[in-house]
């Protein structure tokens, strides 16, 4: 689900907090080593989320948030704030000639450039994040 963050809505706040979790507490940030990666540069965005591009040639801008249940991804277009909210059982990462992250039947894909080699060990922490989530969903085998 996107949302357009650029003024506070109560509304849409309560809708990511139900999906993803409310945000860490800057103490809790603070032991995780940071809940946020730097800006990385959006290569491509899936048909539904054209709109929320630059039209012109301007470099889009995007990060990613973790919440306690998901991550959010924040893109920014000109002056206006948007923000999709993924849930960890929705998420799907692909670490290819770029780095995109599915879900929802959409994906933003980012360029594997610098920003991407600054954000390394973020990205390997929201893995192990993902993984840890995984866990508490196993899937049981049937007995005959």
């Amino acid at each position: 689900m996107i949302f357009e963050t650029t003024y506070k809505n109560k509304d849409a706040t309560a809708t990511i907090n139900d999906l993803v979790g409310k945000p860490y507490s800057f103490i809790e940030s603070i032991k995780l080593k940071g809940t946020g990666s730097k800006r990385m540069i959006v290569d491509d965005v899936s048909l539904g989320f054209k709109s929320i591009l630059n039209k012109l040639s301007d470099i889009n801008y995007g990060n990613i948030e973790i919440r306690k249940k998901g991550i959010l991804i924040h893109i920014t277009k000109g002056l206006k704030n948007f923000t999709w909210a993924i849930p960890f059982y929705q998420l799907h990462i692909y670490n290819t000639k770029t780095f995109s992250i599915h879900a929802q039947g959409n994906y933003v894909r980012f360029v594997k450039n610098k920003t991407y080699k600054e954000n390394k060990k973020f990205i390997d922490k929201l893995l192990d994040f993902k993984i840890e989530n995984d866990k508490k969903y196993d899937v049981y085998e049937m007995i005959s």
